[in-house]
């Protein structure tokens, strides 16, 4: 098993990174919380990492906090949740976010992160009840690194909101409705996904 990987950021395309480790690139999927949380220059960072066997591929998941591991790993116990949806929900929320709304049973806050309908929020805080013990604090204002703007910023994140899930146009509307001139694709993406969740 996979725990930890520390080494350089090649590429950037969320949810993806590529991360050299030693000469080894590592494909990574990652939520956008660990995007916010990497340095924007080419200083080493580490990922706590999960790794998933299907028949299929082998999946190399990546968090900047064990925090988020350790909820990542918790929902993937829960009926109906995979991979991809329990990015979206780190995505969209931190870890102390997410247990608040579980504790609050919260279900309209849950049902606005992509994938997640009525019954799928009502089964993350009846089986995601008992099992928050453990998870550490994170902070919902995680500085954001100054990126290279350009013309492709927005385009970059609706293809990342897209790829949490998210529908080409629900995407779309969510970036310009953010939108404002000299913002990075991380600056958008962000924006989008704290504006959606409100």
């Amino acid at each position: 098993m996979i725990g930890l990987l520390r080494g350089r950021i090649l590429v950037r395309r969320p949810p993806a990174l590529l991360l050299e480790v030693n000469g080894v690139g590592y494909e990574v999927e990652a939520p956008m919380s660990t995007f916010f949380a990497l340095p924007a220059n080419d200083e080493p960072v580490t990922l706590y990492t999960h790794l998933m066997v299907r028949e299929d591929a082998h999946i190399l998941y990546g968090f900047a906090r064990e925090a988020d591991r350790t909820l990542f790993r918790r929902l993937l116990k829960v009926n109906g949740v995979g991979g991809k949806m329990a990015l979206a929900i780190l995505s969209a929320m931190t870890a102390e976010t997410f247990a608040r709304h579980v504790e609050q049973a919260d279900t309209a806050a849950l049902t606005r992160i992509p994938g997640v309908g009525k019954k799928t929020a009502e089964r993350l805080v009846v089986e995601m009840r008992d099992r928050l013990d453990g998870l550490e604090p994170s902070s919902d204002a995680v500085a954001v690194p100054a990126a290279p703007t350009g013309g492709q910023a927005d385009a970059e994140a609706v293809d990342a909101l897209v790829a949490l899930g998210y529908k080409p146009a629900e995407a779309s509307r969510m970036v310009r409705a953010v939108f404002a001139p000299g913002m990075g694709t991380e600056a958008l993406i962000k924006a989008a996904l704290k504006e959606a969740t409100r």
